[in-house]
């Protein structure tokens, strides 16, 4: 059974993007997370990426998915939506996310862990 997620591709008005670090795994992602009941896939995007990055969103048009294997929780499906920055916010650390960063595009790219989020990093923000 497929585990669903959702997240974002959140920009500023610079055209940085916004990454998260995640202290557990020590790795470098897009802002995403796993749909709560009664959500849709884009109110989890959008919810995740508020919570994740500490800021306000505007969600724009979808930007593509990916699929990888999760382990002992089998197949898990990433939905992501195009997002604009419409607020930053103190960005206060915690357990699941200890660090925020806005790069470009093509820094993203060299820093996000996980080559399906690198891969469509670099499809989406080149066009």
């Amino acid at each position: 059974m497929v585990t669903f997620a959702a997240g974002g591709l959140l920009r500023r008005g610079d055209g940085r993007l916004c990454l998260v670090h995640r202290p557990r795994y020590d790795d470098w992602v897009l802002p995403k997370g796993k749909l709560e009941p009664g959500e849709s896939l884009v109110e989890t995007a959008v919810r995740e990426v508020r919570e994740e990055t500490r800021c306000a969103v505007e969600c724009g048009p979808f930007a593509g998915r990916y699929q990888y294997d999760a382990g002992r929780q089998g197949p898990k499906g990433v939905f992501v939506w195009r997002m604009s920055l419409v607020e930053a916010y103190r960005f206060v650390p915690d357990e699941e996310i200890d660090d925020r960063t806005w790069l470009s595009p093509s820094s993203a790219t060299d820093c996000l862990t996980y080559e399906n989020e690198r891969s469509l990093v670099g499809r989406t923000l080149s066009e």
